[in-house]
Parts: C-alpha cells; sequence; structure tokens
C-alpha cells in the first residue's frame, strides 16, 4: 500500500472520528437535562390490626370550626352604604337575602353584618343575630375604576338586600364615589409592579423534572397548573411569595423526560407580599441560584443579560415603591393591597 493511500485513509478515519464526535456532541446538546436520580424512603404504614384509635377523655370536648375570616369591608378602598334595620336580624334569613353574585360588574360586592353577640362585622353566619347591615363595593381593582354602571349595579343589589332584612340604606352620592374610584385606580395604576426574570438555557435545554427538581432544592412546590411552581408563604392561606413557570405543553407531554426547556419565568406580584419576606431579595437569590445550577444565563424578557448589579439596583427601586404604598395605608400584602391589586 502506498504511502499516498495510507494518508487517504487516515485522513478518512480523522474525517469519521470527527462526524461521530460532532454527532454525539449535537445529540447530547439537543438532549434535555434530567433529574439525578436519588433513592425514595417509604414510611411504612402499620397494617390495618397495628392501627389504634384515638382516645378521648371524659373531659375532651371537640373544638368547634375556626370561623372563616375574609378580608373585610374598608372605607379606603369600597363604598360603605349602611342599611339600619329596627330589630336583630337571624342570619338565616340575611343569608338568604344575598344577591347570587358578589360583584357589581367587575368589582367585587359584599354584605357585612354587625353581630348582636360580639358586636364585631362579619359576612352573616347561621344561628347568629344581626343589629345592622352594611353593602360595599370595591372603588377599583386590575380591571380599572368603578364606573356609573357598576355603582347602579351595587345599589340595587344593596337595595334587594335591605328590603328584604326590612332595612333603610343610605347610599352615597355617586358622582363622588367614581370620583374617589378614579383617583385610587390612577394611584393603583402608577404604583402597582409585577417583576419577571427570564431564566435561558446557555447550552443543553432542561426537562420539566430537571426544573422541578432544581427549584423544589430552592423550597419551590408544584401549583396547581402544570408547568407551574411557587414558592409558599409563612402564613398559611396567604399568595405565595414567587412564582415560576415553564411550558404547561412540556410539563403534559406523553413523555416529559424528552420535552425540551430552554427558559423558565421567575415572576414576583409586588403589591400581594409582605416586604417582611424580603420576596425581591428572594427572587434575586433563587435567580441566581438557578443559573448556576442548571448552567442559564438570567435576561429580560427581550433576552437581554441582566447584571447582578442590575438586580440590586432594581431591589433599591422597589424600597421606594414600598415606602409609597405604607404612605397610602396600602401596605404590599395587607387585605387591602391584596384586593385592590388583584
Amino acid at each position: 500500500m502506498s504511502g499516498f493511500t495510507i494518508g487517504l485513509a487516515i485522513i478518512g478515519g480523522l474525517v469519521l472520528a470527527f462526524i461521530v464526535a460532532w454527532n454525539a456532541w449535537t445529540t447530547r446538546r439537543n438532549t434535555p437535562r434530567q433529574p439525578d436520580v436519588v433513592t425514595t424512603v417509604l414510611a411504612t404504614v402499620p397494617m390495618e390490626d397495628e392501627r389504634t384509635e384515638p382516645a378521648f377523655s371524659d373531659d375532651m370536648a371537640l373544638a368547634p370550626p375556626p370561623v372563616e375570616r375574609r378580608p373585610g369591608l374598608d372605607a379606603l378602598i369600597d363604598v360603605l352604604a349602611p342599611i339600619v334595620v329596627d330589630q336583630p336580624v337571624p342570619g338565616e334569613i340575611a343569608l338568604g337575602a344575598l344577591p347570587p353574585t358578589r360583584r357589581a360588574g367587575s368589582k367585587s360586592f359584599a354584605i357585612e353584618g354587625r353581630n348582636h353577640a360580639t358586636q364585631e362585622w362579619e359576612t352573616p353566619r347561621p344561628g347568629q343575630r344581626y343589629t345592622a347591615f352594611q353593602a360595599g363595593v370595591q372603588l377599583a381593582n386590575r380591571n380599572g375604576a368603578l364606573n356609573d354602571i357598576e355603582f347602579s349595579e351595587f345599589v340595587m343589589k344593596a337595595q334587594a338586600f335591605a328590603d328584604t332584612v326590612n332595612g333603610s340604606p343610605d347610599f352615597p352620592e355617586m358622582r363622588d364615589e367614581v370620583a374617589r374610584a378614579r383617583e385610587l385606580d390612577q394611584f393603583a395604576g402608577t404604583h402597582d409592579a409585577q417583576l419577571g426574570f427570564t431564566l435561558r438555557a446557555r447550552n443543553a435545554a432542561w426537562s420539566p423534572g430537571y426544573v422541578q427538581q432544581n427549584a423544589a432544592r430552592l423550597g419551590f412546590v408544584a401549583g396547581a397548573i402544570p408547568g407551574r411552581m411557587v414558592l409558599p408563604a409563612n402564613v398559611a392561606g396567604s399568595p405565595p411569595i414567587l412564582g415560576l413557570a415553564f411550558s404547561t405543553q412540556a410539563a403534559m407531554a406523553d413523555d416529559p423526560a424528552h420535552s425540551a426547556i430552554r427558559e423558565l419565568t421567575l415572576s414576583l406580584d409586588v403589591p400581594q407580599v409582605p416586604r417582611t419576606e424580603q420576596p425581591f431579595v428572594r427572587m434575586r437569590d433563587a435567580a441566581i441560584a438557578l443559573a448556576a445550577s442548571m448552567d442559564g444565563l438570567i435576561t429580560d424578557d427581550d433576552g437581554r443579560v441582566i447584571p447582578v448589579e442590575a438586580l440590586d439596583a432594581i431591589g433599591a427601586d422597589l424600597e421606594k415603591l414600598y415606602d409609597t404604598l405604607d404612605a397610602r395605608d396600602l401596605s404590599a400584602g395587607s387585605a387591602q393591597a391584596r384586593r385592590l391589586f388583584s
């Protein structure tokens, strides 16, 4: 065999090796990263004959179920109409008189009664008696300010309730309340903030399981919708501190392990979370940690990389927003702020 033939064979071998390596690299790059395999430890469940029933002593009594506590009407963000009654009204009658829907247009509508025993305002309950009522409709929310039509619907619903309980309502002037609604809506629109960071894969894509595993290490749990995770609040029943979202289609695929995710979004609804939770600090730290562990880049919606210094500047601006909300008695995370910014 001549030297020329040997040279061609060597070159051919090198080309073939390069093609194989290239294909392997491309396959690896296009294959979504998978979660680490972990050993699941199952708790031992006692057999049927090993289970014991709880014992109760004679002096033990079952505690009554807790009363559901909802954010009450507030003159700061609601139109209020007092309803005077001649005599206490049973809760059953008040409940029967409530309208079938709790909205006037796009605004929340509510009736509260003053409990005869506790003298506190609450949503009417069976077995209670009420010496007065008040009807309320929200002045503004993220759908806009209360308008004339919504105010008129509020009046009709409140009047119908008052007629049923033999009460006399006292409605404020529509023009004054609609003007107050517009002013509150303007304030809310100027001081609303919903932040989002996009985390993009630098090289290899991610599988849903890989995203979920890395997010779970930071305290995120599965949300109600596939492809959504949340960082729960410390107080039960409160809105989540942060949200994390990726492709719902990828999460619902027949074989999620082969679904390629190249970006996910971290989000913070600023008015919904108290500043004491340090939500932006946790959002920044989560973004940095996920970018490091998943080989990703933190970017804005347009794909521009956000440096760490810029994240700190955003945090400083947020502190000013918190101060403004506090001064208006609409502190982030308060019941009033959660209703207004919803």
